[in-house]
């Protein structure tokens, strides 16, 4: 990842997982809560029990004049007290404080109650027990662990999403990159070209027709890469439609890549036939001017392209180097090259195929690797 795909991916990261920790975190805390108020409520109910059923078998005992037995409970333990405080049956795990009727210090609950009503001297019955704490602690713990596990499995997938999301962009960037080094590539040879052509001329003083030639060559290329930019850019879609002489154009446009097509020796059989639409002259133009660009570039010198014209279709057929059948499928893609044969920055056909979609036409393509590609756009 470059510098710019790595600050977004760090970004959307620390954000996920700062707004998804603080959900955690108060969702933990919510649910620690309830839990912890739930736990102290049935502790108290069970404690309240307890004295409940001590203070019935004090009332009974007294009334039966029987000896009173204090039963015993589990996890907790009972003291019955009289009025000075003092302790007549049972025991305590710590010191009691009568002015309150439950209240929890570090490691116990207690419950003071006073439902005895003063039978066989007993004023207070004392109830206490470490079991709700040690719950409330268990109940924390589980909750520290769950909130950990939580936390990594957030983490995990905030990753997995990360890249998910930044998958387009991460393309996206690989694509600009890829098209800046086409750009120069393509640029730097008809800039060379020129150069190297003007500098003969000054020093010969003599303008041939090979540096003329040239000259032209490299100028037209540069403008055709200009014109397929600007068109991806600007997209010109102000410009009016207007009925138009198709078959003049191609001709124009055979003209256009005349000289090219002499340095590699490639012969043009056009048949022509009259052929009006309603159509931008500049996309008429573009649209010609790009699938004659890559037959000429696509075909080995002392071959042959065939172009027709009728009023229904327009058809160009070469004998290059063919695509592929797997890459078919991709070729109208932007950036996207189904060789490496000539240069290119993979947007002529993508050009072609938005003027196709623009004014409903429809096109094939059939190739055969080794042995041509033939395009076919119907009106």
């Amino acid at each position: 990842m470059n510098n710019i795909t790595k600050k977004s991916f760090y970004s959307f990261l620390t954000l996920y997982l700062l707004s998804s920790f603080i959900f955690l975190f108060f969702a933990s805390y919510w649910f620690y809560s309830s839990q912890k108020a739930i736990e102290m409520q049935n502790n108290y109910y069970k404690m309240n029990h307890i004295a409940d059923k001590v203070s019935a078998d004090v009332i009974r005992a007294h009334m039966m004049s029987t000896k009173f037995v204090l039963a015993k409970f589990p996890n907790s333990t009972v003291a019955l007290y009289d009025k000075q405080h003092n302790i007549k049956y049972g025991s305590i795990m710590e010191e009691v404080n009568f002015s309150k009727d439950y209240y929890m210090n570090e490691k116990t609950f207690t419950l003071v109650s006073q439902a005895t009503i003063g039978h066989l001297g007993v004023d207070n019955v004392v109830v206490q027990s470490s079991e709700c704490t040690q719950n409330v602690m268990k109940l924390k713990n589980g909750v520290i662990v769950t909130s950990i596990f939580v936390g990594i499995v957030i983490m995990i997938i905030a990753v997995i999403l990360s890249y998910i999301f930044l998958r387009p962009i991460k393309d996206k960037m690989q694509e600009i990159e890829d098209f800046v080094k086409d750009t120069t590539h393509e640029l730097n040879t008809p800039i060379t070209a020129l150069m190297m052509s003007t500098s003969r001329a000054r020093n010969k003083k003599v303008y041939d027709e090979k540096i003329i030639q040239n000259i032209s060559i490299s100028t037209k290329q540069l403008y055709d890469i200009y014109s397929s930019l600007s068109f991806l850019s600007f997209d010109a879609k102000c410009e009016a439609t207007e009925e138009l002489n198709f078959s003049k154009t191609v001709k124009e446009s055979i003209e256009y890549f005349n000289e090219l097509l002499e340095r590699k020796n490639i012969n043009v059989e056009f048949e022509r036939a009259t052929c009006i639409l309603n159509i931008a002259p500049t996309k008429a133009k573009m649209l010609v001017n790009n699938l004659l660009s890559n037959a000429i570039k696509y075909s080995l010198p002392n071959s042959k392209i065939n172009i027709q014209t009728t009023q229904n279709f327009f058809c160009i057929k070469d004998e290059g180097i063919g695509i592929a059948k797997d890459k078919l499928s991709i070729i109208f893609k932007r950036f996207t090259r189904a060789n490496t044969y000539a240069g290119g920055f993979g947007v002529g056909l993508n050009v072609v195929d938005g003027i196709v979609k623009e004014y409903e036409f429809k096109i094939e393509i059939n190739s055969k690797e080794k042995e041509g590609t033939e395009v076919i756009i119907r009106f």
